[in-house]
C-alpha cells in the first residue's frame, strides 16, 4: 500500500511515465513498421491496429521485466545503505537525461531511428508477419522508461503495477494515434522528421523527473 506521504510523488512519477511513454512512441521504429506490413498484407485498419496493440504490450512487458529486476536489485542495495536508493534513482535519470540531450545533440536522427524497416515480401502469412511485428517490440525494452521503475521501487508492487499500466497507456496510445495518422496519409506532413526533437524531449523530461525524485529527498 502506498504511504499517504509519498502519493504526490507517485502521482507526479505516473504521469511523466505517461508522457515519457507518449513522447518515446514518435520514433518511426514504433509506428513506421506497422504501417509498412500492414500496407504489405493489405491489412484493414482494425487487423493494423490489433498488431499495434500487441507489440505495444509486449514491448512494455519485457521493460516491466527488466525494470522489477532493476527495482529489486535497488531494494536490496537499499538494505545495506539506507537512504540511497531516491539519490541513486535521481542520479540515474540524471544520467539518462544527460544522455538523450547529448545524442539528440550530436547525432542525425535516422528515418527509422535504427536499421531500416522494410515491409515483408509478397507471401507472407499475415500470422507471421503479425507475430514479427510483436516480436521485433518484445525484445527491445524501452530502456528510457527503466529508471522510473528504480524511483518507484519503494512504493511496493502496486506502484509499480501502476507504473506499467502508465506506460502501456502512453505507448499503446502513442503508437496508434502516429500509426492510424500514417495510414490516413498524415505522413504528407512528414511526421518522422519530428523523431529529431525526441532525444531532447526526453532529455529534459528526465531530468525534470530526477528534480523531482531529489527534492523529495529528506
Amino acid at each position: 500500500m502506498v504511504d499517504a506521504a509519498a502519493q504526490p510523488l507517485l502521482l507526479s512519477l505516473l504521469a511523466s511515465g505517461f508522457g515519457v511513454a507518449f513522447l518515446h512512441a514518435v520514433l518511426p521504429t514504433h509506428w513506421l513498421p506497422f504501417v509498412l506490413v500492414g500496407r504489405a498484407q493489405r491489412w484493414n485498419a482494425s487487423m493494423t491496429i490489433a498488431a499495434v496493440v500487441a507489440a505495444g504490450l509486449a514491448h512494455i512487458a519485457s521493460t516491466a521485466v527488466v525494470g522489477g529486476l532493476i527495482a529489486m536489485a535497488g531494494l536490496a542495495l537499499e538494505g545495506w545503505v539506507a537512504g540511497l536508493l531516491p539519490w541513486l534513482s535521481a542520479a540515474l535519470l540524471f544520467a539518462f537525461g544527460l544522455f538523450y540531450l547529448v545524442r539528440a545533440a550530436i547525432r542525425r536522427p535516422v528515418l527509422a531511428g535504427g536499421p531500416q524497416v522494410h515491409a515483408p515480401e509478397p507471401g507472407v502469412s499475415d500470422r507471421t508477419a503479425f507475430l514479427g511485428l510483436v516480436a521485433m517490440m518484445a525484445i527491445s525494452p524501452g530502456e528510457v522508461l527503466l529508471p522510473f521503475y528504480l524511483s518507484s521501487a519503494e512504493q511496493g508492487l502496486g506502484a509499480l503495477t501502476a507504473l506499467t499500466v502508465a506506460f502501456a497507456a502512453g505507448t499503446v496510445l502513442g503508437m496508434s494515434l502516429f500509426t492510424v495518422l500514417a495510414r490516413a496519409g498524415a505522413s504528407i506532413l512528414r511526421l518522422e522528421r519530428w523523431a529529431r526533437f525526441e532525444g531532447a524531449v526526453l532529455g529534459v523530461a528526465l531530468i525534470a523527473v530526477g528534480l523531482l525524485v531529489a527534492t523529495r529527498v529528506h
